[in-house]
């Protein structure tokens, strides 16, 4: 189905149109006709469907039918879970409504809040917000939703993951009752239909993508390998491959700066991304990325959602993640828009678990392909991945609460006056 065919407007239709669209996906056929009749919706899609333009161009046209009041003022709210897919979907927004007069801002944490309050000022129709920093503007008084027409809540999975629940509530509260609300979502879980029963109206249900079922369009494999041969062989075969853009997964902050690092080393262009990383660090490094300045970009799950990188080839999974589902969203990079795209996972022995589990959830077993050279060694045994591996272990703690000395701290002690204080406690190797 085209998108002339869906009842929009002529200037989003012109919108579309500069930007290449012609043919509408199976969530945006299914979204934008239910979202212009004023229904709520509660949609059952993934990333790479489309369905970013199917909640904003019909937002757009019921924004644009409606009374305007000669002034700006916030009509439609969009929450999302990460600064990423807040400058995204914002950018969309801007993207589809060119050719209409409304007034666009994000408002997301990371940065100065006031450039964000000056904005606002100014006066704004539409506003894409993260939770946290939305309820800190609420906080200060520095905007006001009493006017909003249409809510989004975009990937409500992974902002309930993110512990937003809370903030989601009392953002709702301060929202009229008489709105438009939709909810869009890659999985369901009972913490999701109770946030859909809480926050739609008799919603029309829509369904474009079986629960957490990769697309069809990525290539999937496991090559075994020993965990300290795992750089080498990245380095390995995005050489041997000539892989001009390849995005990484790690499961920690301090392993995504460290393989960047040795990256660099190897002589692939390479930069991390993560939560510790600045606001204008991340967009920079993103940025670098898109363009092909940055051969490889590490990143932790905080990338596995929200990136939209055009045509990405290829998505390395060095470490598998701890929960499966993060799976299916990594290698979504990949893939997207009926693309063909390919989904590397290197796997040593202390993942074998990790990997059951993602073929479990996937109800197959992936191809497992040993790359000449790096065959692992048989005789090391699996080592439990302690706390998921997202942080070391937390040390004891003793009476009075605190925490054990840390490893080679008694040896010290027995050099110094505390010695004789009997503090000569020895810790298990």
């Amino acid at each position: 189905m085209l998108f002339s065919e869906l009842g929009l407007s002529a200037e989003l239709l012109r919108a579309t149109n500069k930007q290449g669209y012609e043919e509408a996906t199976p969530v945006q056929q299914q979204a934008i006709p239910m979202i212009l009749e004023g229904h709520d919706v509660l949609a059952g899609a993934q990333t790479g469907t489309g369905k970013t333009a199917g909640f904003t161009l019909p937002l757009l046209q019921r924004l644009q039918q409606s009374e305007q009041n000669g002034r700006h003022r916030i009509r439609a709210l969009i929450l999302v879970p990460t600064r990423e897919l807040a400058a995204q979907v914002s950018e969309s927004v801007r993207t589809y409504g060119l050719y209409l007069p409304f007034k666009t801002t994000v408002i997301f944490g990371g940065v100065s809040i006031n450039p964000q309050i000056a904005q606002l000022r100014r006066g704004v129709d539409i506003v894409v917000a993260t939770p946290g920093r939305l309820l800190d503007h609420m906080t200060r008084g520095t905007i006001r939703l009493n006017e909003v027409e249409t809510l989004v809540l975009d990937e409500a999975d992974r902002m309930l993951d993110m512990g937003f629940i809370h903030d989601i509530r009392k953002i709702m509260k301060a929202l009229p009752s008489s709105r438009q609300s939709l909810l869009f979502s890659a999985t369901f879980s009972k913490e999701i239909s109770q946030l859909a029963n809480d926050l739609l109206n008799s919603p029309k249900q829509i369904q474009v993508a079986r629960h957490n079922i990769t697309a069809e369009q990525i290539s999937q494999v496991v090559h075994p390998v020993d965990k300290n041969r795992k750089r080498e062989l990245l380095s390995h075969m995005i050489g041997a491959g000539n892989w001009r853009q390849v995005l990484v997964f790690t499961r920690t902050k301090h392993l995504a700066n460290r393989l960047s690092q040795q990256l660099e080393r190897d002589g692939l262009s390479s930069a991390a991304i993560h939560g510790n990383k600045s606001q204008a660090a991340r967009t920079r490094a993103l940025a670098d990325f898109k363009r092909g300045k940055t051969r490889v970009l590490v990143a932790t799950d905080i990338a596995a959602r929200g990136l939209d990188i055009e045509l990405l080839p290829h998505v390395v999974n060095y470490e598998l993640p701890n929960v499966a589902e993060d799976y299916v969203h990594r290698i979504g990079r990949t893939g997207r828009a009926g693309q063909d795209g390919q989904a590397v996972s290197l796997v040593c022995v202390d993942e074998k678990k990790l990997l059951a589990d993602i073929e479990r959830l996937l109800k197959r077993n992936i191809e497992k392909v040993v790359i000449p050279g790096y065959e692992p060694d048989e005789s090391i045994k699996a080592v439990p991945i302690r706390n998921g591996g997202n942080r070391p272990p937390s040390r004891k703690r003793r009476a009075g609460g605190r925490p054990n000395p840390r490893p080679g701290a008694n040896a010290r002690a027995r050099n110094s006056k505390s010695h004789s204080q009997g503090r000569r406690t020895r810790r298990a190797a």
